[in-house]
């Protein structure tokens, strides 16, 4: 892909929301977004600040291409299979849902427009189904 990058607002308004994060990742992210703001400011001015987590040195958009395949390296580095990066997401609800989170809560996080959509997507991990 080569061309200009135009950032959209999200499709839906549940998908801007806040996600609870454990305070380890939390505490991970603050000091990668200093780290990126410190080598920002041994740049100088030729920078940009779009405050993206996955981005080049000088602040500008990584392929999502480079960022999936970075993830799928680090996976079977890590010992599990090769896995895109959305089957995460996926897991990560699975894992929620098997668990015994309620379908309401895992929907949120998500961002689905319904508990409905959730279900229908995940229901064969639920125990009691």
């Amino acid at each position: 892909m080569t061309g200009p990058y135009h950032f959209l607002p999200p499709k839906t308004e549940k998908s801007r929301r806040l996600v609870a994060l454990p305070p380890s990742l939390a505490m991970l992210l603050r000091h990668h977004r200093d780290n990126q703001r410190a080598m920002r400011l041994t740049m100088g001015a030729a920078v940009s600040n779009n405050d993206l987590v996955f981005a080049h040195v000088d602040g500008k958009l990584l392929l999502f291409h480079s960022i999936s395949q970075a993830w799928s390296r680090l996976a079977i580095r890590a010992g599990y299979p090769e896995v895109r990066l959305h089957d995460a997401r996926h897991r990560h609800a699975s894992l929620m849902l098997a668990q015994g989170v309620h379908p309401k809560v895992v929907s949120e996080r998500l961002g689905h427009s319904s508990v409905s959509l959730t279900l229908d997507v995940y229901s064969h991990v639920l125990p009691s189904i």
